[in-house]
């Protein structure tokens, strides 16, 4: 049995007139019946009486209509499912993310990844850069935002995003008021930062900085995210140097200054293994193209 019998006698099933349902199925008449009753000595069951002058179903041939329209439908289903999962969009995507990347890029990315694709579920990771690195190549995430670079050759990686830095410091620091801060002015204070082996893309251009004005950066606090960062300059431990989409996180007790001297920029890349799965190509499209991007030129004028 063949699926073309399962649609030759559901056809001939609806039209109950053999003429009618091989225009139709586009076929002559005489192989279709020749078909049906291939089909009926195969199933060894009569689906239909026939006369000169009617077709009708018989008792089995109702019951096992029933459950070749079911069939049928599954199939059709089933080829759908399966042109949606080659198109990347069906299925479930692990998504990694860098605590900064909640601030910038990773909301718009995400909410056009649901609006264009929202048959694939979204499992979000909010893990270090290094975290994402072992994970990717271990299978146990799909796609990552990490700052780079990226060195292992066993991944694909690709800049989306890059932004100026700026300094988040206690509201009532003695430099709050000013509209720009210079590097050079905070020689003497205390820095809030994270280890450089969490993400050394963005811990370099901070010590580069500090010591184009001529000074090491004191630091007295390590934090490993930057939620973390941005509360204990709330508590007047010290301020930081932090890209400049984490404005966007606004916490009591906190304001932010752009910086005088021109910044380097501090880059947000995706990572990927070489042999993923569609729904990775289809995050991959959306994030190079599928957002808005105004928000991102802004942040370029300190």
């Amino acid at each position: 049995m063949e699926l073309r019998h399962l649609r030759y006698f559901v056809t001939v099933a609806v039209e109950l007139n053999f003429s009618r349902a091989a225009q139709r199925l586009h076929i002559a008449q005489p192989p279709l019946s020749q078909q049906i009753r291939q089909l009926e000595t195969e199933l060894g069951f009569e689906l239909f009486h026939r006369t000169k002058r009617s077709v009708q179903l018989t008792q089995a041939g109702r019951v096992f209509l029933v459950q070749a329209e079911k069939i049928l439908q599954q199939v059709e289903q089933a080829v759908e499912m399966g042109r949606l999962a080659s198109r990347g969009e069906v299925g479930q995507l692990v998504v990694g993310f860098v605590s900064s990347a909640a601030y910038s890029v990773l909301p718009p990315i995400l909410q056009a990844f649901r609006q264009a694709v929202p048959n694939v579920s979204l499992e979000l990771r909010e893990l270090t850069t290094n975290q994402q690195l072992q994970l990717l190549v271990s299978g146990q995430i799909d796609i990552g935002l990490v700052r780079p670079p990226v060195e292992q050759q066993l991944i694909h990686s690709e800049v989306i995003f890059q932004e100026p830095l700026m300094l988040a410091m206690p509201v009532s620091h003695r430099l709050a008021k000013r509209t720009k801060v210079s590097i050079k002015s905070l020689i003497n204070e205390p820095f809030i930062l994270f280890k450089r082996s969490l993400a050394p893309g963005l811990y370099d251009p901070i010590i580069s900085l500090c010591q184009q004005a001529s000074f090491s950066p004191n630091v007295v606090q390590e934090a490993i995210q930057m939620q973390t960062i941005i509360s204990l300059v709330a508590a007047q431990m010290g301020i930081a140097v932090v890209p400049a989409s984490l404005q966007n996180l606004q916490r009591s007790g906190v304001i932010y200054k752009p910086l005088k001297e021109k910044t380097p920029l501090v880059a947000l890349a995706l990572i990927w293994r070489p042999d993923c799965v569609p729904t990775v190509e289809r995050f991959l499209q959306i994030a190079r193209t599928g957002y808005d991007q105004s928000f991102s030129l802004a942040l370029h004028t300190p």
